[in-house]
């Protein structure tokens, strides 16, 4: 196997330039010669005022061709296959003509030489992958879809700014973290904590005053995409805009799982705290006087109201648990998403796909959903373009309600 790199030349080896001044270099090497360097290959440098520049690798392989800042015209990177040695030619199908794109200074060109050897994994090699990484996040993004389920069940409110509490819980574990100081873990701990608060806030300040005055769900709804937008708005001032990072586990070693696909030891802990949080909510919902009192709130809060539950309590609590889960929902997602203003916007429609997949007001439904919908975003990046594949989300939502309008587990529902 032949195969060409073009590297980056030391500035030892590059000649002097003025400001303003564009360099093509690299290095050339036979890899199937134990990466010796390749010698006497000359390359042109055309522009498009017509102006030429010529060079040629040096005995380690190097070369590095100067185009004055005077000429500013676009290059074409031209390489000479007559100087390559007899035994090395450019590989099947590629060009030995480039036009590098971009306003950098130095560029660096690549020119493939020799057969392909790369190790291009198949389809049945990315699936165990595409199927890790979609449980992943699917458990990831179920934290958050309960959250809006159970407000939803409790309230009848669809909350167009839960999306907005799952970028919170993301800011606060980096504020802990970065600016802080704290370790990742108590970081974490701390803004699920701030995330509950946010939550009670919510409730006893903004909607339950709502509730009390009569407004309906409709009116409701519109203040939650109005929230959204205030606390986006605000999250951007402070952020500026740009992707922030934790000061931890944002780039772990990846480990080995039989050949199959590769985990991190972060990946674990996100899986068992992200499992636990679940499966503690559910069975407090099934089994606990408080979960109890939440279901029959959900079903008809006047006979629940009648038989001595306190509906605000419960809808307070719902609120808490809720939001903390989206809080735990979205420091999680900063690990692989970064911390950035439209994180919570990011995944809102996802939220909102998973609940009405699994179905809306159903505690299973939100976690099923939600799976289902991290499982067909990532494997559906084997069909289509991965910068697409939230929109294929959208597409088996309308795929599954047309079927089934109620979701998977909701309840079919009389009307009038």
């Amino acid at each position: 196997m032949i195969s060409i790199a073009l590297l980056g030349v030391g500035a030892a080896s590059a000649p002097a330039y003025a400001a303003g001044d564009r360099i093509v270099q690299g290095t050339l090497r036979n890899s199937a010669d134990n990466k010796a360097p390749v010698a006497g290959v000359k390359i042109r440098v055309q522009t498009s005022t017509g102006k030429t520049y010529t060079g040629a690798s040096n005995g380690q392989g190097r070369f590095a061709i100067t185009v004055p800042g005077s000429d500013p015209g676009t290059l074409t990177v031209i390489l000479d296959t007559k100087t390559l040695p007899d035994a090395v030619q450019l590989r099947d199908g590629a060009s030995n003509t480039l036009r590098p794109m971009g306003s950098l200074s130095t560029i660096t060109v690549n020119f493939p030489l020799g057969p392909d050897t790369r190790q291009v994994s198949t389809v049945w090699d990315q699936i165990p992958q595409l199927l890790y990484n979609g449980l992943l996040f699917g458990l990831v993004l179920s934290l958050g879809a309960l959250g809006l389920s159970m407000v939803f069940g409790t309230t009848g409110l669809s909350n167009f700014s839960h999306g907005e509490l799952v970028t919170f819980g993301a800011f606060a574990t980096y504020v802990g973290n970065r600016v802080v100081g704290l370790p990742i873990v108590v970081a974490v701990a701390m803004a699920v904590v701030l995330s509950a608060l946010l939550g009670y806030l919510n409730e006893k300040g903004l909607w339950s005053p709502l509730r009390r005055r009569g407004t309906g769900l409709i009116a409701m709804m519109i203040v939650s995409i109005g929230l959204q937008f205030l606390l986006r708005n605000f999250y951007q001032y402070f952020t500026g805009g740009r992707a922030l990072t934790y000061r931890e586990y944002v780039t772990p070693v990846g480990r080995d799982a039989f050949g199959l696909f590769t985990y991190t030891s972060r990946d674990v802990v996100i899986i068992s705290i992200s499992g636990l949080a679940l499966v503690a909510v559910i069975l407090a919902l099934q089994y606990t006087r408080l979960g109890r009192a939440t279901r029959a709130v959900s079903d008809n809060p006047a006979l629940a109201s009648a038989t001595g539950i306190n509906v605000d309590r419960v809808i307070a609590t719902v609120w808490i648990v809720g939001t903390a889960l989206a809080g735990l929902s979205g420091a999680f997602l900063g690990f692989s998403q970064s911390v950035t203003y439209q994180l919570g916007a990011q995944v809102l429609l996802l939220i909102f796909a998973a609940t009405c997949v699994g179905g809306l007001g159903s505690v299973w439904g939100a976690v099923i959903g939600s799976i289902i919908i991290g499982l067909f975003v990532e494997t559906s990046t084997l069909v289509i373009p991965s910068e697409l594949k939230f929109a294929g989300a959208m597409v088996l939502l309308v795929l599954v309600l047309l079927v089934r309008p109620r979701g998977l587990l909701g309840r079919a529902e009389r009307v009038g």
